[in-house]
């Protein structure tokens, strides 16, 4: 996958990573906190950081900000990358899958 750093992704990544995303709602928002924490400005965060969410000890104590690496790595297997998390969810075993959700 080519990673253009003077913009961002084509349009058709971009709707391939709303497809993808469609998973996450059931949980998330980019706007607001639901079952899991709004998903809007996450690069740069701080891991278990959003005030007023109630996250997992794991979560508060991971030691992550979130990047692109970071979030691919967690978004694979969120139980093995953080054990002991809140998130119930098996993860993205496909990278094309994981690339165009992070774009």
């Amino acid at each position: 996958m080519l990673l253009l750093l003077s913009g961002p992704p084509p349009p058709s990544e971009v709707e391939a990573g709303r497809v993808v995303y469609e998973r996450c709602a059931a949980c998330h928002s980019l706007e607001y906190d639901r079952t899991g924490p709004h998903h809007c400005g996450i690069f740069g965060r701080r891991a278990g950081s959003v005030v007023g969410f109630t996250y997992s000890e794991a979560m508060r104590n991971a030691g992550i900000t979130w990047s692109r690496k970071t979030l691919d790595t967690f978004i694979a297997n969120p139980m093995k990358a953080v054990p002991g998390t809140y998130m119930g969810y098996a993860g993205i075993e496909d990278p094309t899958e994981r690339a165009q959700l992070v774009d």
